[in-house]
């Protein structure tokens, strides 16, 4: 199962996302003070009618002069605890009794409840009911019935409307807080394309660079930082070309100095008479030469001038197992279908003949063949030796390194031969592969991108 990846990769992503959960965090802080502000008011706007009611009624009761009920305030006056029926408010009853001591009335206890039965229709309602065509029952009003024990023995009891159902500020809040995102992520969002930019230009950079050892200069905009930065690499960039440049051609000279003493050397073999030690004269000066050429070809991996095209590989496999067949070497090719991919053929050319060297060598034989896997095209050199140890496999990819530990130049080369290989698939955005079969022997695989 894969996973899903909540964290961005990028700079930008992740900035633009810790914003956004910053604002989020503070619309929850503002939603949750705005929710108890908005209870507290709503609170004190169900209480305060009755709460006054029977504050007025207990001021003015004796004036008026009625004995068990003010008509005016809708306040009746019990000897005896009234019955009430409803869902209890407790809330209510605590801020009741807050108001209460606030205007200095001082009440033993407070009793309210929540009545939700439609209250007795008059004649004005009915004729709006009728003229709304609209069901008594489709609008019931709530009543608060609030009874408060001014004195020991003594009740007031009180009913309010409700409010009807107060308006919904959750919407409200939600388009605040797309508006507020709207405007701090939108600008937000700019500056961070604004400098993604050029760090993507830069990172681009930086990886064909390594790829390849050429990288054309970044353009140097952005903000400040990053205009210092692209400078910085650009600066970087052309040291390190100077110096690549001045390393080759430090190695052309050296190959140029060293291939004529050899030339020499060549031309007084000739002059030797026995023709066994002429002939093994000639044969470690050419592998002097081959030894030369692996080791300039090595130093110069990743700055080829070859360029690369789109090529037939199992076609350009079969050229190389045939020039190897003609020689009379034990090599074959298994039937493969077309795999097109962009190469410097001369390089993958170099880098066939190595492995096909090598299985030939080591391995008595070379099987060789091509084929597609997840994406990538797969040269593959199979051989019917002894294979690798698994633990030593990483150290063969290493200059000078020989899997046979004498320096007989009969067993094998300088140990070059797979060094050069890796070079040339790293240039190449690949990588070479190195298994032992279950059948026996090894297959070096060449795994280039399709």
């Amino acid at each position: 199962m894969k996973r899903v990846r909540l964290w961005p990769r990028s700079l930008v992503g992740q900035i633009i996302l810790l914003v956004a959960l910053a604002l989020f965090v503070a619309q929850a802080i503002n939603f949750a003070l705005l929710l108890r502000e908005r209870t507290r008011i709503e609170l004190t706007s169900q209480t305060a009618p009755a709460v006054y009611r029977i504050v007025d009624a207990l001021e003015n009761r004796d004036r008026r002069n009625f004995d068990d009920r003010d008509r005016r305030a809708r306040v009746q006056f019990f000897t005896a605890r009234p019955a009430v029926s409803g869902r209890a408010r407790p809330d209510v009853e605590r801020r009741a009794q807050v108001m209460f001591a606030d205007v200095g009335l001082d009440v033993r206890s407070v009793r309210v409840v929540e009545d939700r039965r439609p209250p007795p229709m008059r004649g004005w309602d009915n004729f709006r009911r009728r003229a709304d065509r609209a069901m008594a029952q489709d609008r019931p009003v709530g009543r608060l019935v609030m009874v408060a024990e001014y004195e020991p023995g003594k009740w007031a009891l009180t009913q309010s409307r409700l409010n009807g159902s107060s308006p919904r500020f959750g919407g409200w809040l939600v388009w605040q807080t797309l508006i507020l995102y709207a405007i701090v992520l939108a600008p937000l969002l700019w500056i961070g394309r604004r400098l993604a930019r050029p760090l993507r230009q830069l990172t681009g950079s930086a990886e064909q660079f390594a790829r390849t050892g050429l990288a054309d200069p970044v353009e140097e905009r952005g903000p400040g930082d990053v205009r210092q930065l692209t400078m910085a690499f650009n600066a970087m960039r052309s040291r390190i070309i100077a110096m690549l440049d001045e390393k080759d051609r430090m190695l052309g000279a050296i190959g140029h100095d060293l291939r004529t003493p050899l030339a020499s050397l060549r031309v007084r073999t000739e002059s030797v008479e026995d023709e066994a030690e002429r002939a093994r004269m000639s044969e470690t000066i050419d592998e002097m030469n081959r030894m030369l050429e692996d080791i300039l070809s090595l130093a110069r991996a990743g700055r080829s001038s070859e360029p690369a095209q789109k090529v037939d590989l199992s076609a350009l496999a079969d050229a190389v197992v045939e020039d190897f067949v003609e020689l009379g070497s034990p090599a074959e090719m298994a039937e493969s279908e077309r795999a097109v991919a962009s190469v410097r053929p001369q390089q993958i050319r170099r880098a066939l003949r190595n492995l096909i060297e090598n299985a030939i060598v080591y391995g008595e034989r070379a099987h060789v063949s091509v084929a597609r896997e997840d994406g990538a095209v797969l040269l593959m050199v199979a051989d019917d030796g002894p294979g690798i140890a698994e633990d030593r496999m990483a150290e063969m990819m290493e200059p000078f390194t020989r899997l046979e530990g004498s320096r007989n130049r009969e067993t094998g080369g300088a140990g070059l031969g797979l060094a050069l290989v890796r070079a040339i698939m790293a240039e190449h955005g690949g990588t070479l592969r190195l298994a032992n079969r279950a059948q026996g022997g090894l297959e070096a695989s060449l795994v280039l991108p399709a």
